[in-house]
């Protein structure tokens, strides 16, 4: 289909409207509704890349395709690819329409970012030729449901011209590729710190999403992700044709090649790994791509070191509404082998939508911080208190546990004294509410080790 009249004022408006609201901090979005509005099948009026890759999921979209990115350009390919973040069909409309001149996208390689509930609306548009997904988890419980349902949704996206590029350790992601040909997946091998049961305080892992039968792992390497078999059919985790191991000095290795990666986080190293895959299906599994991955730095925002007062830390940004984003905070920070003290704060509960269940909050695993390196903890924001409920559900030791209606005063209390190594926790819509009162360092960066903070 070429880009007929009605297509070409469609792509003029959205550039012109693109045009105006970029300086402003804005357009990402309304010149794609704009433009659809015009020609509701635009999108399909415009000759695309011949290789359109994909990425969806609960987390690690942003940083997923951010590596992707990076690596691709290290490796002389012209990436498009949305920046911004707009990972809904309007944003797809507005990254396509205004990257296109003549009809025809300008670049070797499309890289989309796609909202899990979006999918299946963008993809009527085009076929990824590598579509990758990265992990079902509780997600936005008001917006979304159960991981279940969302599986349903991305399910809907799936079509026969896509080669679907898997996490094996998540099952009901492993799931989509049962008895599909072609499908490639990649894993992160069990590790030292594994563990033998669920010691969530649920487990989404229970159940075969094939069957329904119950399912049994060999090992997990956090919350219903692992090494897992059905007991009733012979749906199990597939032998990665990717996967991550450890190696004797502690680094990371795919498949034998070791990697210097800079995160904190085996949440960061499932994206890592993502990101590997799609360059290897795509015939880059070379040196400068390993390089580029380990010499990548973050630019969401979801991992940033700062300095407040006398002492240093490390924002850990997860998603409010989604517990194993915290979880894999909280485990960073009890892991970390130093003295910590853990800032929590909740003041906003979702970025987009007005609503103020805080029901989610009693998903995540506070139980964990119940150690002896976690020496301190600070709830703060509007729903400190409903942390402190929260709270006195665990074994943590109240003396540790200060509750600060206000940000600032939280703030003011990490400035002074010896507080270790500080890890706060918190959401996009509440961390600006905190680094304001920061200096933050420059993306990698390491933190200086101090008396109290140098390894036990």
């Amino acid at each position: 289909m070429k880009l007929d009249f009605k297509g070409k004022i469609a792509v003029a408006a959205c550039k012109l409207i693109r045009a105006i609201g970029k300086p402003l901090g804005k357009g990402s979005s309304l010149p794609g509704v704009i433009a659809l509005k015009i020609d509701k099948d635009v999108l399909k009026k415009i000759a695309l890349p011949e290789k359109i890759i994909a990425v969806t999921g609960s987390n690690g979209k942003t940083s997923t395709v951010e590596m992707i990115a990076s690596a691709l350009t290290a490796n002389g390919l012209d990436v498009v690819y949305n920046s911004e973040g707009a990972n809904q069909l309007d944003g797809a409309a507005t990254l396509i329409l205004c990257k296109s001149k003549k009809g025809v996208l300008k670049g070797d390689v499309l890289l989309f970012e796609s909202d899990e509930q979006s999918a299946r609306h963008v993809f009527k548009y085009f076929t990824p030729t590598l579509y990758v997904i990265t992990n079902l988890y509780r997600d936005q419980l008001s917006r979304n449901g159960h991981p279940e349902r969302i599986f349903s949704i991305i399910k809907e996206s799936i079509k026969d011209g896509s080669k679907l590029l898997l996490n094996a350790d998540d099952p009901l992601v492993a799931s989509f590729g049962y008895k599909r040909e072609g499908t490639v997946y990649f894993g992160v091998a069990r590790r030292k710190d594994s563990i033998e049961k669920c010691d969530s305080v649920y487990d989404d892992g229970a159940f075969c999403p094939v069957c329904g039968g119950r399912m049994e792992y060999d090992y997990r390497l956090y919350n219903h992700v692992g090494g897992f078999k059905c007991l009733s059919c012979d749906f199990k985790r597939e032998k990665p044709k990717y996967e991550v191991t450890e190696t004797e000095n502690g680094g990371l290795a795919i498949n034998g090649k070791e990697i210097d990666f800079k995160y904190l986080g085996l949440h960061h190293v499932h994206n890592m790994l993502a990101a590997y895959t799609v360059l290897a299906e795509l015939g880059l599994e070379n040196e400068t791509t390993v390089e580029a991955l380990a010499a990548h730095v973050m630019r969401n925002g979801r991992t940033v070191n700062f300095k407040i007062g006398e002492n240093y830390g490390t924002l850990l940004v997860s998603k409010h509404e989604n517990s194993i984003s915290y979880d894999c905070a909280i485990r960073t920070a009890v892991t970390c082998g130093k003295p910590v003290t853990v800032l929590i704060i909740v003041d906003s509960v979702s970025r987009k939508y007005f609503t103020s269940d805080i029901s989610w909050i009693y998903d995540i695993d506070f139980e964990k911080l119940a150690v002896p390196n976690i020496t301190e903890i600070i709830l703060a924001g509007a729903y400190c208190h409903d942390l402190a409920v929260r709270f006195s559900f665990t074994d943590v030791d109240k003396d540790r546990i200060t509750v600060s209606e206000r940000i600032e005063d939280a703030a003011e209390e990490l400035k002074y004294g010896d507080k270790g190594r500080i890890f706060v926790m918190t959401c996009f819509s509440d961390k600006h509410k905190f680094t304001k009162f920061c200096e933050l360092l420059e993306p990698g960066v390491e933190i200086p080790e101090t008396e109290s903070g140098k390894d036990e």
